[in-house]
Order: structure tokens, then sequence, then C-alpha cells
């Protein structure tokens, strides 16, 4: 049965599920921008979303939990000293998805996801 399975598999187990969306936030926290799949961005946007939400209350607590699911102290220090001062005032919509192409062994969709506060688009 389904019972409310919300997340895409992305042809792996929970663990390197786990792991991947880890490693992939992580990457996107230093870095500010990630050029990857179209699913795994859309995943890790759902991932890294709350997160930065959490980051708001600014406590022991939600250190502990950051640290927990991210796994890497140095990319919590910068979450807290840089990002926390560039999202307060936004009340959501930390990451931004733009598809740019298609792969090509696979022809899989591929897309940049970075951060909205650090990149802006000419309009």
């Amino acid at each position: 049965m389904r019972h409310i399975k919300n997340k895409k598999n992305l042809s792996r187990k929970y663990s390197h599920r786990k792991s991947l969306l880890s490693n992939l936030s992580c990457n996107l926290i230093i870095y500010k921008s990630i050029y990857t799949t179209l699913c795994k961005a859309k995943e890790l946007q759902k991932y890294i979303e709350p997160i930065i939400n959490k980051l708001k209350k600014n406590n022991i607590h939600t250190k502990r939990i950051i640290l927990k699911k991210l796994k890497n102290k140095k990319v919590v220090k910068i979450l807290f000293n840089e990002i926390l001062k560039k999202t307060i005032n936004r009340k959501g919509g930390y990451t931004r998805i733009l598809k740019f192409g298609y792969r090509k062994g696979d022809a899989s969709i591929m897309s940049i996801i970075q951060l909205v506060d650090y990149y802006k688009i000419n309009e």
C-alpha cells in the first residue's frame, strides 16, 4: 500500500538517499549553487527548506537538530553565521531551481539549484 509516500526514492535505499540529500545540501550551503538532475534538485529543495526555516529560532536545540541532518560542523557554522543573516526577513522560498538542459548520456533534465539571496536574476 502507498500510505502517503510523498518522497521519491531516487532509485536508492533509505540510507543511501539520506546521505545523498545530506551531502547535496552541504554542497549547496558551501557553494550556494550546485548543478544536478531535476529530480534530485526537487527532493533537495524539500529537504533543505525546512532546515533553513529552523535557523530563525537560533538556539542550541535547533543547532543539534540541524547537525543531526547535515553531519558537518563547518556547514552548520556557515548556516548560522552567513545564511541566517540573509534569510532572517524572508518568509519562505529560500532556494530556486533553474532548468538547464539535457544530459548527453541519458537525456536526463539537468538543473541548477541555488540559494535565492545570493544570486539575482535580471528580468
